[in-house]
């Protein structure tokens, strides 16, 4: 590639990366003020009221062992949400015709769209995290940061990852209500069940050896490492398996815009 394809390229992807990452700062009341809300419910009542019942798990007030479940379940919704909006809010208003006739490469198309959704997910986790950490540390003990780069490695990886499945979804969806679908009949139910509000340890050895196919397993086992430095899955392992399915949806990503997938008539 010349010099000035890649200066068109880099000035290309910086413009539509701007672009998605303005699109949602410039409405605070829709994309932070939802999770605000609904994490001091979580927190409130999973945290609080039941954690009295509860005790601790695993050496820690039950509430502090919810904190990174409920950081990656705001980090995912909204890489995933903010992807798959943005994708499918541009082919149904056909304003993503300009993207695609613009001297920008696939490649680029696709990580300026990930990269803008990975960065919404990460404020709505870190707005979580603040969350917690004010509830937590108010209410029983100041909340660890054990292992700081693990915690920072798994927010990074699992938002790409979602964000790149969110340009899947965006592309698939044929109207607004499957996105709803997607995010309510299968991302929530895989967040429930990821070990969010218990421990594998509670689960007999089948349900258990089940769970450890769903990747959200993984992801909170290592944000909760990277929290507490407790684990249930070796979270090397976990992080190895998510950066190889984040490296596998981006190019898929990349393929179906290649292609043309669901983009044009």
């Amino acid at each position: 590639m010349s010099s000035s394809a890649r200066s068109v390229d880099l000035t290309g992807f910086y413009t539509l990366t701007k672009r998605e990452i303005l699109r949602f700062l410039r409405r605070p009341s829709n994309t932070f003020a939802p999770p605000f809300i609904t994490n001091v419910l979580y927190f409130s009542v999973f945290g609080v009221i039941l954690g009295e019942r509860v005790g601790t798990i695993a050496g820690v007030p039950y509430i502090l062992f919810i904190l990174p479940g409920l950081v990656v379940l705001g980090a995912v919704s909204n890489s995933f949400e903010n992807a798959s909006f943005s994708i499918f809010h541009g082919r149904w208003n056909e304003y993503i015709d300009e993207v695609l006739t613009s001297p920008l490469s696939y490649t680029g198309m696709v990580w300026a769209y990930v990269l803008s959704a990975a960065t919404r997910g990460l404020l709505v986790g870190g707005l979580v995290a603040a969350i917690g950490w004010g509830i937590v540390s108010a209410l029983f003990q100041p909340v660890p940061l054990e292992r700081p780069l693990y915690l920072l490695g798994f927010l990074l990886v699992i938002t790409l990852l979602f964000a790149s499945l969110g340009v899947i979804g965006g592309l698939l969806a044929n109207d607004f209500d499957d996105l709803t679908v997607m995010n309510q009949f299968i991302l929530r139910p895989l967040v429930f069940f990821g070990a969010v509000f218990y421990s594998l340890e509670d689960l007999t050895p089948l349900l258990r050896d089940v769970s450890l196919f769903n990747p959200m397993v993984y992801m909170v086992n290592g944000v909760r490492y990277g929290f507490l430095g407790v684990a249930e899955v070796d979270p090397v392992r976990s992080f190895l398996v998510l950066v190889a399915m984040t490296a596998i949806a981006a190019a898929v990503d990349v393929a179906l815009f290649t292609r043309g997938y669901g983009l044009t008539e």
